[in-house]
């Protein structure tokens, strides 16, 4: 009973707090004991996840906010930060445009072969890891 307590409360310490250091201080339980219930509990680990993704869209929106009261203050690294996220015209990004004027050509078997197994190696990478426990 107590065990679900110390769970209970830290899944609402992650949603106010998304680092797991200081969530776990709070809610008076060691790191080693939080990955522990993760590796333990399929449930606790997806509502840990969700917690965490919640407090990080609080985070999220106050920093939001916060951004947005610096802009009216007339600040220009806000005024730039906010530009460079969300108009194409400010960012940081570097655009290669090529056009090419090749001949198509066939592939050999040789480089079928070795873009078959290229695939082949690339969807195995993609399967889920197992829990080893």
């Amino acid at each position: 009973m107590k065990k679900d307590k110390f769970k209970d409360s830290i899944i609402q310490q992650l949603k106010e707090m998304p680092i797991i250091q200081l969530s776990c201080k709070k809610a008076g339980i060691s790191r080693a004991s939080y990955y522990r219930w993760r590796a333990e509990s399929q449930k606790f680990a997806e509502e840990a996840d969700v917690a965490i993704a919640e407090g990080e869209a609080i985070i999220t929106d106050m920093s939001e906010h916060q951004l947005i009261s610096l802009i009216r203050d007339r600040n220009f690294q806000a005024l730039q930060l906010w530009l460079r996220s969300h108009h194409p015209k400010y960012n940081n990004k570097v655009e290669v445009t090529a056009y090419l004027k090749k001949p198509k050509e066939k592939l050999s078997s040789e480089q079928k072969a070795i873009i078959k197994k290229a695939l082949r190696l690339a969807s195995l990478s993609e399967t889920p890891k197992l829990n080893k426990n």
